[in-house]
């Protein structure tokens, strides 16, 4: 179950990245086309923005897998 959860919320944190990408472009593009020079720095901040943010859920993840195999090691030389 806990497994399941933390694939769906993987796949949750691809989905969330891409619209924030996608949306910083479109923002970007728009501002752009008004004759606004932000909008440049609009789609640079806004792919910027998406990468840090998945990256920080990423490296929960992987806090949770570490954590995981850490505790089942342990369990398995208690055993002994």
């Amino acid at each position: 179950m806990r497994d399941t959860i933390i694939k769906i919320f993987d796949i949750m944190i691809w989905v969330l990245g891409a619209l924030v990408a996608i949306g910083g472009l479109i923002g970007g593009i728009i501002m752009l086309a008004q004759g606004e020079v932000v909008g440049l720095a609009m789609i640079i901040g806004g792919i910027l923005y998406a990468i840090v943010i998945m990256a920080l859920f990423f490296i929960s993840i992987g806090i949770y897998k570490n954590t995981k195999e850490t505790a089942e090691h342990l369990a398995k030389l208690a055993s002994r």
